[in-house]
């Protein structure tokens, strides 16, 4: 007995000793100097791989010839000038090759409907930076409702997340002196007059949150100093972010406060005479708008609420009033079923645009509520792309709709009050498509489900797997993969005797929340067993085959290829991994990672770093497997997603004797790329390296 206790005793001090050092191996991390972003030794390491990818990449055929086409495009003053309505003005941002860091400008309707509009320049961001010795990207802007003569510019150096928000006055075309001004930050503001506005920015220590996001919103009034704006409210520091958005429409103006608890949960708030009132309403709702006083909410889930359910995915409404006085009978305005989802909605004047999948294809509907009730027009897609609304107006019915799809060039629709829909706005065909067809396929995941999945290719193609095939998805936040028209897939890849796949998998929202919500933290691996499932279809019907298929994506997209090149190296030849998420034991602590748990799961605790572990990319790499050759590309200025996941992950497979390729533009931000110039380098890239693996 007593040496069956001995046995039974150092068995388990075996075990917890053998637990220990596997979590001292996992701790200990030997690269994480790759996670210094401006560390000079990170720093020449970075040039050294560049260096040595540009010699491989550039030397290949066709690398210098793509290189001038996709500029030439992405300078073509043949693309279109997305509108902006704001008041009496379209404005539009604008590069091309005499304005390479871009332009801001404005013209009126009637102008801009003409074939070539004449414009007027409001800010050169080229002439900025070189007045200001930085290399500004701009980021957008806000304007004043209702006349828009007053903007808070947003410019970032190099692309990142971080901002600086700046008044400018579109009359003078000049920054405000002593105007609204925020310093770099991942900050914002709102109108709330033209002399007070919303403010939520870095306001020193404890004022953020552990996401690198706000977590105090205030209020600011014009003249005075940043440090005097009055505290409105405190979320925690383990929220995402808290913010503001200011409503404005022809009934009134709504001033709603969003406290992100976590990536998909809110506690949402609107101040009524001077008091914050919450939002009686589930934390997994999207808080939508107003319209026609009618308070608009999407649920990602089912509601039971005043004896009545209302099912997950739907968009429903109520009279604000109503609401107040504690009413609670919602209406209904769209129930999608098991195959389609809202998307969006959006508003104008007297509208209710409202933007539907159905079996990924885009549906569009009007809405109007007449007499209590919501009326619906579905509107006429020119085919089964991507169907959307670009710019609605909110002092009238006209807007703006953009119509594309895989083969069709981007077309720009216009719809006014008075006349029918017509096209204004067309991009040439940038490639060859008379050969070209396209179909939509299925592929069954490993668990029975079905997963959809669009097919490009050669109406003559032979199925004998020697295709060059390029596959691509993303699968995460409920964002949907749909049909575009990318003239450089086109020209590049297509046009050149490629195949192309995008995957429809869950995590996705192409089907509703319940697509999104299946493939959530325990059960990621639906991802990537979907993902496998469309490889592996793609090579049963002799499309392409291991050596010739290839697979790409970018941000959660990097993190679905990461996953799926070390669950499954041998299906493929080329891996194109870009901004991607790699190493998930860290990942939370990385920039806005923390933001993304209830997406993955939160590593630092024992049972969901149980999961992650099975699939972190970073922790799954091996010595003595075989990987086809992975080019990874990312940006120093991603404050996003840390550069260090791509760094680290492609350090460690070298060090193991892979062979990799890497890629770092020094400014970008998340989409490693600010300038058509930078652009273009990186499109060159990429099709250098898919055709060098899989001719």
């Amino acid at each position: 007995m007593r040496n069956l206790l001995i046995i039974l005793l150092s068995t388990v001090l075996f075990l917890q000793s053998t637990s220990k050092a596997a979590q001292a191996q996992e701790d200990n991390d030997p690269y994480l100097w790759l996670e210094e972003i401006e560390g000079e030794k990170a720093l020449d390491w970075v040039e050294s791989q560049n260096e040595a990818t540009l010699a491989v990449l550039k030397a290949q055929p066709k690398f210098e010839e793509t290189y001038e086409k996709v500029l030439e495009i992405f300078n073509s003053d043949e693309r279109i000038a997305y509108p902006q309505i704001r008041g009496k003005y379209i404005y539009n941002f604008w590069k091309d090759e005499k304005y390479e860091r871009g332009i801001w400008r404005r013209t009126t309707l009637a102008e801009y409907l003409k074939p070539s509009p004449q414009w007027e320049i409001l800010l050169d961001i080229d002439k900025l930076c070189e007045n200001e010795g930085e290399k500004w990207a701009y980021e957008g802007n806000n304007g004043f409702y209702p006349d828009y003569t007053r903007y808070i510019v947003y410019l970032s150096r190099g692309g990142s997340d971080a901002k600086v928000a700046r008044e400018f006055d579109a009359n003078s075309k000049e920054f405000v002196e002593d105007g609204f001004y925020l310093p770099e930050a991942k900050g914002w503001i709102c109108w709330k007059d033209l002399d007070t506005v919303y403010v939520q920015t870095d306001f020193g220590e404890g004022s953020l949150t552990e996401s690198g996001y706000p977590r105090i919103a205030k209020i600011w009034k014009r003249g005075t100093p940043l440090s005097a704006a009055k505290t409105i409210f405190k979320g925690e520091k383990t929220d995402v972010n808290v913010g503001w958005n200011v409503i404005n429409t022809p009934e009134r103006q709504y001033d709603v406060l969003c406290r992100r608890t976590a990536f998909y949960k809110s506690h949402n708030y609107v101040i009524e005479d001077g008091e914050l009132l919450k939002i009686d309403i589930p934390d997994d709702a999207v808080f939508g708008t107003f319209f026609k006083n009618q308070m608009l909410i999407r649920l990602r889930s089912d509601w039971e609420t005043d004896e009545q359910t209302y099912r997950q995915g739907s968009l429903i409404s109520i009279d604000y009033g109503k609401y107040l006085q504690g009413y609670r009978q919602f209406s209904i305005i769209a129930e999608p079923d098991e195959r389609s989802n809202v998307v969006r909605s959006s508003t104008t004047k007297n509208l209710l645009l409202v933007e539907m999948l159905t079996n990924v294809r885009t549906e569009l509907y009007e809405y109007q509520f007449q007499n209590g009730n919501w009326q619906k027009e579905k509107l006429k897609a020119p085919g089964l792309g991507k169907f959307y609304v670009v710019s609605p107006d909110e002092n009238s019915d006209q807007y703006f709709l953009n119509y594309e799809d895989f083969l069709t060039p981007t077309s720009l629709y216009y719809v006014s009050d008075e006349q029918e829909r017509s096209k204004v706005k067309n991009l040439p065909a940038f490639f060859d498509s008379n050969d070209l067809e396209v179909k939509q396929l299925d592929a069954i995941s490993k668990d029975g489900t079905r997963i959809p999945y669009w097919l490009v290719n050669s109406k003559e193609m032979k199925t004998d797997s020697s295709n060059p095939t390029l596959l691509g998805g993303y699968g995460g936040f409920e964002t949907s993969s749909l049909p575009r028209y990318s003239s450089v897939i086109g020209k590049f890849w297509l046009e050149r005797g490629g195949v192309y796949a995008l995957a429809n998998i869950r995590g996705g929202g192409e089907f509703g929340p319940k697509w999104h919500q299946s493939a959530l933290k325990e059960n990621r691996q639906r991802c990537f067993d979907g993902f496998i499932a469309v490889a592996e279809d793609l090579i049963k019907r002799k499309i392409t085959s291991p050596k010739h298929l290839g697979i790409l994506g970018g941000s959660n997209g990097g993190l679905l290829v990461g996953a799926v090149f070390t669950q499954r190296p041998e299906l493929f030849n080329a891996v194109l991994c870009e901004a991607p998420l790699l190493d998930m034991k860290r990942y939370n602590k990385l920039l806005a990672g923390a933001s993304w748990m209830a997406e993955y799961g939160n590593p630092d605790i024992p049972e969901e770093w149980g999961y992650l572990k099975k699939y972190s990319p970073y922790h799954n790499v091996l010595p003595d497997k075989k990987y086809p050759q992975v080019l990874f590309c990312t940006s120093t200025k991603d404050d996003r997603v840390h550069p260090g996941h791509a760094r680290k992950m492609v350090a460690k497979m070298e060090d193991m004797g892979h062979k990799v390729y890497y890629y770092e533009n020094t400014e970008g931000g998340h989409a490693i790329a600010v300038t058509n110039r930078q652009i273009a380098l990186r499109v060159a890239h990429i099709f250098a390296y898919l055709w060098m693996q899989l001719k």
